[in-house]
């Protein structure tokens, strides 16, 4: 069914609307309407194709349910075809709006799955939002088209640029070269033409051309900027140059590489650079220096996950050395502050001297905003230091300021000048001290720097214990095994959660130092139950993201097995699912040579993260444990028991247990054994229990004791 068009404005857009219920077609039609949109329908899957294959349209909104062809097929087949793959799809349903249905739509293509009735507010804006998208990359491949007949333009223009300009083909042969660089290589034409190259490259260094900058910057057809390269001559001489290399149109494979003499400029530059961006006394980055790298590190901070600080340091008792050394002796003083600072920043942090005795610290790959507070503290313990200067013993002290980006300023200006009133505010409490200009944190600030002091300690005198949470069998209570869970008791404060103790010992490096001992002691638990429970419970032990990364995972382990004598599929590691979604291939490697140790495998916390159905297919896995946040939920959530049920029914066909974590009722443990999982770990059952009272638990759980 095509119905009149409405004729759309010069610049307008085209929308497919896709559906077998005429009605349905006629309100699309006069809630779209619009003069800068043309609407065009579709009363099947068969009369969509033929109509994308007429028209240039930008967006489809395809009903799902439809007789012959419905809306999956329709869209898998438009992402097939070359001209209507970047085509946006909505789709419109009343009926499919199972999980499955909508995981299924997204999969086909499609950038939204709306149930139907939908709210017409909601659905035009989206609809106004895909259309500007499709109307900006037409524009861009109207330019890029336009930029390719500008390059081969140009390419005729070679013959008489005033720099130096060859072209090179794809396997790194020169093709072309015009007189300018022939007079740069001290080569002819003739030579240089059928050469390498390579041959006349000295930096950036490469031995393959296919391993070079230049290759790689051809392949993904991008520009190729190197201000600081060098060529070789034809007689050996090195020659500083700035070059520029750019892909020709496809048909021609090949790139122009564009040189520039740079070796007189460069020496210059060089000096004078050098001499406008650095502090002569210190070799720091003076205030100029310091604004250029500190902006460039807050771009960058931008794409990055990482916090950022600014401190400013201003020295304690300084005048006084001047007024009464001298200012030979102060500068002294200022190079030996300068070198304490490089040396207590490690390499974390843009330095500066701004001017007198004041200087900044811009770190810019801090874990969490607190971290700022150990490098201040390293700062004011070495400037405390006293030392002698002509006889007389010197005593420095040091007042710092941290501003947090982008809290307390979004730019370098706005950063400083909260660093310099949180600097005030350490001075006037007293001196050699640190204050964040947000007061919060000074707080928070104390407190983490001292429970991460406490965690440190506790990993050296080994203060942690294990225990152990019992996982049961829904069927006949069978005792399955145990998962060892880390605890720790504060000295002071108690037991602390192990939701605050846990990132800390991530975040500090410490989980590696601590990793050893929980395998040895899991294990050695492991084994006093050999005779008391049977053979084939498990004990279970969880680790983290940086555990699971590390090389020597599996070489441990089975060091571990060896010296407690016991069978590898004794043990279960378990590895969330938020630790394999980075990098699915290692992952992948990982676990299949955990699973060559034979030890078992199970996906901890599935639920947690993106709930990635490719990680049942395609990781070696014996175990999958529901997260405990999808089973609060059950049976009153739909969406999760949707979910679940689909999850159970697929560990099912991959032969995979699966443990539902964290269930406390007894609904939630109806609905689960109803719906075919094998197994339960939760407050249900039992709480985490010492080793001793998990040698004591029945070997059967009694379910009528509930």
């Amino acid at each position: 069914m095509e119905c009149a068009q409405i004729p759309v404005q010069e610049g307008g857009s085209t929308l497919l609307v896709v559906d077998d219920y005429p009605e349905n077609l006629i309100s699309m039609r006069a809630l779209l309407a619009r003069q800068d949109w043309q609407v065009l329908t579709a009363c099947s899957g068969i009369e969509a194709l033929s109509t994308l294959l007429e028209h240039e349209v930008d967006l489809v909104l395809l009903d799902v349910q439809m007789p012959g062809m419905d809306g999956f097929e329709v869209a898998r087949l438009m992402r097939g075809s070359q001209r209507t793959r970047l085509t946006p799809i909505i789709f419109l349903t009343a009926n499919e709006q199972s999980q499955a249905a909508v995981l299924k739509g997204y999969a086909s293509g499609a950038v939204d799955y709306l149930f139907k009735p939908f709210d017409p507010q909601i659905l035009k804006p989206k609809v106004q939002a895909l259309l500007d998208q499709q109307r900006n990359r037409r524009a861009l491949q109207r330019l890029s088209r336009d930029l390719e007949a500008a390059r081969a333009f140009n390419a005729s223009v070679l013959e008489n640029a005033a720099e130096g300009i060859l072209v090179v083909a794809e396997d790194g042969v020169i093709r072309f070269a015009n007189p300018a660089i022939s007079r740069l290589l001290m080569a002819s034409v003739e030579q240089l033409r059928g050469a390498s190259l390579l041959d006349f490259v000295l930096s950036p260094t490469a031995s393959q051309w296919r391993e070079s900058a230049f290759y790689q910057a051809y392949r993904e057809r991008d520009i190729y900027r190197l201000h600081d390269a060098v060529l070789r001559t034809s007689n050996g001489q090195a020659l500083s140059v700035a070059l520029s290399c750019a892909a020709l149109p496809g048909e021609q494979r090949a790139m122009v590489v564009t040189v520039l003499d740079m070796s007189v400029v460069r020496s210059l530059h060089q000096q004078l650079e050098q001499q406008a961006v650095t502090d002569p006394l210190t070799g720091l980055l003076n205030r100029r220096g310091f604004y250029q790298a500190a902006e460039s590190a807050l771009v960058r901070a931008e794409h990055s996950e990482k916090h950022h600080a600014l401190m400013y340091l201003d020295l304690d008792g300084f005048k006084r050395i001047n007024d009464s050394l001298g200012h030979e002796t102060g500068d002294q003083v200022l190079q030996w502050v300068a070198e304490q600072l490089k040396d207590c920043l490690g390499g974390h942090g843009i330095l500066a001297r701004m001017g007198g005795d004041e200087f900044t610290a811009l770190l810019d790959d801090l874990d969490y905003p607190e971290q700022a507070a150990r490098f201040a503290e390293k700062c004011i313990e070495r400037m405390s230091i006293s030392q002698h200067l002509d006889g007389l013993e010197v005593t420095l002290g040091v007042s710092i300021g941290i501003a947090i980006y982008p809290d307390c300023g979004a730019n370098i200006d706005n950063l400083l000048r909260a660093a310099d009133t949180a600097m005030y505010a350490a001075k006037q409490a007293g001196r050699q001290q640190y204050r964040y200009y947000d007061q919060d944190l000074n707080g928070r600030a104390r407190s983490r720097l001292m429970l991460e002091d406490s965690v440190r300690a506790a990993v050296d005198n080994q203060d942690f214990t294990l225990v152990f949470q019992p996982q049961v069998a829904f069927a006949d209570g069978r005792l399955r095994g145990f998962e060892a869970l880390l605890r720790w008791r504060h000295p002071s404060v108690g037991d602390v959660p192990p939701g605050l103790f846990l990132p800390l010992l991530e975040e500090a490096r410490l989980i590696s130092r601590l990793a050893s001992w929980i395998y040895r002691q899991g294990a050695e638990q492991r084994r006093r139950w050999c005779g008391h429970f049977p053979d084939e419970l498990t004990l279970g032990i969880s680790l983290s993201k940086l555990q699971f990364g590390m090389p020597n995972l599996v070489e441990e382990l089975g060091q571990v097995i060896a010296a407690a004598g016991l069978s590898p599929s004794q043990l279960e590691v378990e590895v969330a699912e938020t630790s394999l979604a980075d990098n699915i291939d290692a992952a992948q490697r990982q676990l299949q040579k955990l699973r060559e140790l034979g030890v078992r495998v199970a996906l901890d916390d599935f639920g947690a993260g993106d709930c990635s159905l490719r990680l049942l297919r395609d990781l070696p896995i014996d175990t999958l444990k529901l997260d405990r946040h999808l089973v609060a939920l059950l049976p009153e959530s739909e969406a999760n028991v949707a979910l679940v049920r689909c999850v159970i029914e697929l560990c099912q066909q991959y032969n995979i247990s699966v443990i539902a974590e964290g269930v406390e009722t007894v609904q939630q443990a109806d609905w689960l054994r109803q719906h075919g999982c094998q197994f339960v770990q939760g407050f249900l059952v039992a709480r985490p229990i010492t080793a001793d009272e998990a040698g004591r638990f029945p070997g059967f759980f009694d379910w009528r004791s509930l």
